[in-house]
């Protein structure tokens, strides 16, 4: 297996962790933007029917949870992605029965509006009115599900400090080398060879 840091082989290449870059999975991201891991969220379960869990799914870097979550995610996006404010989805765990998915909708609501209460909602209805197959095997493209349990949070106040809070979103091998660069409207973790941030280096000469 020629991938690194916990990436994966396929057969055809490499599939690497979040924030891990290169064909070999041999680099950590030169950027890692947590600004919508800190913003408020909901937290919603959903139950996947036409999808079986396996024992592997509880391992974040295998293939099987991977792909599972890629292709929730994917889903995810085209049923919020005209929900105001909607900002990706992040999945928590993954636990039998078929597969139940434990996972929190990323927000950046309007300046002024508080009332994320109302954006749970409107986020299980969406969720729950979505398009699915027709055909609900297990063998069918495309998800079927039921959602449930929606559970509004405000933003995240940090117990850790910014350097910290990078390390703890940075890539494992890597974490050492990413400082916070906070800008207007991210929060963003950085390394000297990222373009752009006052201080860094050019690393593409070794």
């Amino acid at each position: 297996d020629p991938c690194q840091n916990g990436g994966h082989w396929t057969g055809t290449g490499c599939l690497c962790p979040p924030n891990v870059d290169g064909a070999r999975c041999q680099f950590g991201a030169s950027t890692i933007n947590i600004t919508a891991e800190l913003g408020p969220s909901v937290m919603l379960l959903a139950r996947v029917t036409n999808r079986e869990f396996s024992e592997d799914m509880r391992d974040t870097s295998s293939i099987a949870y991977r792909s599972f979550v890629d292709e929730f995610s994917r889903t995810m996006d085209r049923i919020y992605h005209n929900v105001s404010g909607y900002h990706g989805t992040r999945v928590l765990t993954l636990t039998r029965g078929s597969v139940v998915v434990n996972y929190k909708v990323l927000l950046h609501p309007p300046a002024g509006d508080p009332n994320l209460d109302h954006r749970a909602l409107e986020l299980l209805e969406a969720a729950n009115t979505a398009a699915q197959p027709q055909n609900c095997s297990h063998s069918s493209e495309g998800l079927c599900f039921s959602t449930s349990s929606s559970r509004s949070t405000r933003a995240e106040v940090p117990v850790l400090n910014a350097t910290e809070l990078c390390r703890k979103y940075a890539p494992a091998n890597f974490s050492r080398y990413y400082y916070p660069y906070r800008t207007q409207n991210s929060f963003l973790c950085v390394t000297n060879c990222t373009l752009n941030v006052p201080g860094s280096i050019d690393c593409n000469s070794g």
